[in-house]
């Protein structure tokens, strides 16, 4: 299986349909092949072998599906970047797989020569955007005029499709490596849980370097289905390009969500045409589902649990089940049951199964699982055993297959649908001058769903303030990583194994909750 199969087939079956909407700029089908074969053609002339990264760090626009096609056409393999991160952190994972080639568009431009002061595997910078190119870039739109077009590589099975970035436990984000053939699964098992009418339109808002969107983005390719994009999500832009474009399938994680039923303009919208709206990537309250369901009472809503070593989401709640009368079942506060050709179950720490209704750890069998990280086979042996990827997420199952996350093992905080690795926010924490100790939680944030707050210990003899401490992190990691609160105490608590007791840090925030995460 290959994710350019779908290409070939929209242009033997639907060349004049159109694929693609931006900013005025429409393409069809056969315009798409035509500008990927030649763009795959120009990154070979670039350069770009069997297997070479290549990244684009850019907002979302037509040009990322011709990205993310051209490279694979041409046999390469996509990195493609976190626009919310830092110049270091971005740095790292460019340097880490060795990314020679980088599109850019305007939005980054300007953080391109602190990149390539600390990325010297950069090379080649191909320019994307809308003004003049400018000095040390290669116009992407005049190599590809200049390029032939180039056959399809075939790049499948078990072909590496991409590095994807995550953030890391020890301040290292790790690339998530996944196949052909995981991308490609991945959507067709979706598709069976969800379908997707050949006539839809689909929004893209949410970014698409992260595996929920872009797994939209390839199912709506299997389909030939037009896709709109919005370089980001604004609820404004999400209203015009509703009404505008008849959309009928949204993507949105919940704190879109609420920033849209928030906008007093989404009272009086056409949204008319809206038939299904898919999120996740983070919890979502049922009373946020009940205004969403009063705003669009005529939209079907499906929600995904998944992660990026999985290519995104492996079970369903599926629409049935938001309805009024399926709500009764009791089911909408689950993730939904696994898909067709995944296998799921709740383990205990020595990966033996647990029984209908006890809390264990989410393991999923699938080919839709990662490959491993990228250059860190400790790390990928810890995960992947005996077959199942191990997901971190504490969850039990009931005894209709519904499965309820009710914690996480990993030391995480889920912000906004972003997820942060406390030993990341830790290890920036720690570099400041005047911090002898740091303990990163979660606590509960109306908006975020959970904010993340730094519990700290200063050095004797130094001072330093929240706002201090907030600066010195930017400087470091991305601004969502930041505590968005900081605490200072005498000493954390230490048990007597010497690791600090996080429970007793999040008490205090968490008590009158049901569950101590998001």
């Amino acid at each position: 299986m290959r994710q350019t199969q779908s290409l070939h087939r929209a242009v033997q079956q639907y060349p004049d349909r159109v694929a693609t909407v931006f900013n005025g700029r429409r393409q069809t089908f056969r315009q798409l092949h035509e500008r990927v074969a030649r763009l795959a053609g120009a990154l070979q002339a670039l350069g770009m072998r069997a297997g070479d990264r290549v990244g684009m760090l850019a907002l979302n626009s037509d040009r990322t599906l011709e990205f993310y096609l051209a490279v694979w056409w041409g046999g390469g393999v996509v990195n493609p970047v976190n626009t919310r991160w830092s110049a270091a952190e971005i740095a790292f994972s460019l340097q880490d797989c060795e990314t020679a080639i980088l599109f850019v568009d305007d939005a980054f431009v300007p953080m391109v020569p602190e990149l390539r002061a600390q990325a010297p595997c950069l090379q080649t910078l191909l320019y994307v955007g809308e003004q003049p190119v400018p000095a040390g870039f290669l116009g992407a739109e005049q190599a590809l005029a200049a390029a032939a077009p180039v056959p399809d590589a075939l790049r499948s099975g078990d072909d590496l499709a991409g590095v994807f970035y995550t953030g890391g436990t020890t301040g290292r984000p790790k690339g998530v490596m996944l196949s052909q053939e995981a991308l490609a699964t991945n959507a067709l098992l979706s598709l069976v849980a969800s379908p997707l009418d050949r006539d839809a339109v689909l929004l893209h808002s949410a970014p698409l370097f992260h595996l929920a969107g872009l797994s939209a983005l390839m199912r709506s390719l299997v389909m030939g289905t037009k896709n709109v994009f919005l370089p980001g999500f604004t609820p404004g832009g999400v209203l015009r390009a509703v009404a505008e474009e008849r959309v009928t399938n949204l993507m949105l994680i919940p704190v879109m969500l609420q920033f849209l039923l928030d906008d007093p303009a989404a009272r009086t919208a056409d949204l008319s045409s809206v038939r299904v709206v898919g999120y996740g990537a983070s919890p979502i309250s049922e009373a946020l589902l009940e205004r969403a369901f009063g705003l669009l009472p005529q939209a079907d809503f499906v929600q995904g649990y998944g992660m990026t070593e999985l290519a995104a989401g492996v079970t369903y709640l599926t629409a049935e089940y938001h309805s009024a009368a399926g709500r009764k079942l009791g089911k909408l506060g689950s993730a939904g049951r696994a898909l067709n050709g995944v296998d799921l179950r709740i383990v205990d720490a020595d990966g033996r199964e647990l029984p209908r209704g006890q809390v264990g750890e989410i393991a999923v069998r699938s080919p839709c699982a990662m490959s491993g990280y990228w250059n860190l086979p400790e790390t990928t042996a810890q995960a992947l055993r005996d077959g199942w990827m191990h997901t971190g997420d504490a969850a039990r199952m009931d005894e209709d297959g519904f499965v309820f996350v009710v914690d996480r093992f990993k030391d995480m905080v889920v912000s906004g649908g972003e997820n942060v690795y406390c030993g990341e926010v830790e290890a920036a924490l720690t570099r400041h001058p005047a911090v002898a100790a740091a303990a990163v939680i979660g606590v509960p944030h109306a908006q975020w769903g959970e904010a993340v707050h730094a519990v700290l210990v200063l050095r004797p003899g130094t001072t330093a303030t929240a706002e201090d401490i907030q600066a010195h992190c930017k400087t470091l990691i991305a601004g969502y990583k930041c505590p968005r609160s900081v605490e200072f105490m005498a000493a954390l608590p230490i048990s007597g194994a010497g690791k600090v007791m996080k429970y007793k840090l999040r008490e205090p925030h968490w008590k009158e909750r049901q569950r101590g995460v998001a």
